[in-house]
């Protein structure tokens, strides 16, 4: 099927996985001492090649999250040699990520859902009412017919998994993930040191706002970038709450779990971020700053922190470097980035935010894949996009044209623009299981070091402990919940509503179905203590 023909329209896309394939088993390489059932054997094999080669490619389509403005399209060459590969027609429905949660929402309630979906959270709620609805595919029992999938980690699958059973295909990541991304060159201008406590996190936004830290003579810079975002991380609070002591979600107080937001903790931190925010140290529009752009004021020479996951600087890093490429001003030696766990918080300690191992699921609609035949076939495409060269192909692209290769290592093409519009997204669809499949990018001191922190900041993690809980009340009403606590610290931060106001809401909050969720989640608390 020619795809230029398909009346498909994409929308959005997303994210960052990667697998691999395991090694096929090596047979005996002696012949057969009986040459019949050496040709039983050939002609059966010959049989099941040619069977599978006269299979009808398989029509899929993928909703996903884009980060960029600019995505792969349908019949670009990477897609096209994913579809070689693999025997299917892809088509992306990509979603700008700042409002991925809404359109999932809407496309939930549709009957016109793709093949496969991204989920942005396994916990979320109108995702559980669904899968109790018996909306998706329960995919547990099939994993262990594939060779990657069949490898998934056990603590991982559990951490996604719903009422005990798996209804999505994780997407590994890092435990340890989360920090402080900042412009090395400009904290080397400013005659900083990296920051060791909040204080320090907070003179190096202000010196980045008014010392002149690219050195142009104008008052033209500030410190954070922060993004309207209130997802897995909620654009940077939850990791700088924890520097002042609040808790990761729900924390444990006389033995009672107790929802972040009623601790003086979390009232602390957001004191703090509208202190920022009063002084301009950063984005005055951050309520309404699309995530898709997040990193574009670091590579501009606008802003000079974020606080996000510590693999972004790696890649704010190429994109700099590639802008002053164009320019002619490029030093391929400089490192204009770095990045660090966190600061030391009230009480002295280093705390870091972790992730759950995975970010997001990749699930199956039975409205849409009907028959287990059908999910078989889903489930064999995203076995294979786990395989070392499908990994390489969705992650990087295609050798000579999007990256070149030094040694075993890879060296990610400088056109900025050829990646975003041919690969970046599509990694997305990577479930990374196993993790550490496909070639890697050429290992800079700042990626080395990446790797590093993150290893070293799992001692460092404050745990959910409500995490493992799925809350009926949360269900029903997550989302309207969320929301008031979402709204009204926004508000608080840039001074529509004052303390008072936020406490308001925080008794709407509890009126709302608040205090049904604290004591249903303190009756499974205390249940999982048995």
């Amino acid at each position: 099927m020619n795809k230029k023909t398909q009346k498909w329209v994409a929308t959005a896309a997303l994210g960052t996985l990667a697998v691999s394939a395991l090694a096929g088993c090596s047979g005996n390489k002696e012949e057969s001492a009986d040459p019949e059932a050496s040709s039983a054997a050939t002609t059966e094999a010959s049989a099941a090649a040619t069977a599978e080669t006269n299979e009808k490619p398989l029509n899929i389509s993928i909703m996903l999250p884009i980060f960029k403005t600019n995505f792969p399209k349908d019949d670009g060459p990477v897609v096209t040699e994913i579809e070689k590969k693999t025997n299917t027609n892809i088509h992306f429905e990509w979603v700008p990520n700042a409002s991925y949660g809404d359109k999932f929402n809407i496309t939930l309630a549709s009957t016109k859902l793709p093949e496969i979906i991204y989920v942005p959270g396994s916990k979320d709620p109108s995702f559980v009412n669904a899968v109790r609805s018996g909306a998706f595919w329960e995919l547990g029992p099939y994993l262990k017919d594939y060779p990657n999938l069949s490898q998934a980690n056990e603590v991982i699958m559990n951490n996604s998994s719903i009422d005990g059973k798996n209804y999505g295909i994780y997407r590994g990541r890092a435990l340890g993930r989360n920090g402080i991304v900042y412009r090395k060159d400009w904290l080397e201008a400013v005659g900083l040191s990296q920051p060791k406590t909040i204080d320090d996190f907070y003179n190096m936004l202000k010196a980045f706002k008014e010392k002149d830290p690219d050195k142009n003579g104008k008052d033209d810079t500030y410190g954070m970038v922060l993004v309207k975002w209130t997802g897995a991380w909620a654009s940077a609070f939850d990791t700088i709450k924890l520097w002042f002591g609040a808790p990761n979600k729900w924390g444990i107080i006389d033995g009672k779990l107790v929802p972040e937001h009623q601790t003086p903790e979390y009232l602390e931190a957001l004191k703090f971020m509208k202190k920022l925010y009063d002084e301009k140290l950063i984005n005055q529009d951050f309520a309404v700053f699309d995530s898709a752009k997040w990193v574009d004021p670091i590579v501009n020479g606008q802003a000079g922190v974020i606080v996000d996951v510590t693999d972004t600087a790696g890649r704010i890093e190429d994109k700099i470097h590639a802008a002053l490429a164009k320019e002619n001003k490029d030093n391929p030696e400089s490192q204009y980035m770095d990045n660090m766990i966190g600061v030391t918080g009230t009480d002295g300690a280093l705390k870091a935010l972790p992730t759950s191992g995975f970010a997001g699921l990749l699930a199956i609609p039975k409205t849409t894949v009907k028959t287990e035949e059908e999910l078989k076939r889903v489930l064999k495409f995203l076995d294979q996009m786990n395989d070392d060269d499908l990994t390489t192909l969705a992650g990087y692209g295609i050798e000579g044209k999007h990256y070149t290769k030094d040694g075993e290592a890879l060296v990610p093409s400088k056109d900025a623009a050829l990646l975003e519009s041919e690969v970046e997204g599509l990694n997305q669809m990577l479930p990374y299981i196993p993790a550490g499949r496909g070639l890697t990018v050429q290992q800079t001191p700042l990626r080395l070091h990446t790797t590093e922190i993150q290893k070293e900041a799992e001692q460092y993690i404050v745990p959910n402990p409500a995490e493992p809980f799925i809350s009926n009340v949360y269900s029903q009403k997550g989302q309207q919940l969320d929301n008031i606590i979402n709204d009204a610290r926004i508000k608080f931060i840039v001074g529509q509503t004052d303390e008072a106001g936020l406490q308001a809401a925080f008794e709407t909050w509890k009126k709302s179905g608040g205090d049904d969720l604290v004591k249903e989640m303190n009756d499974l608390y205390a249940d999982s203590a048995k």
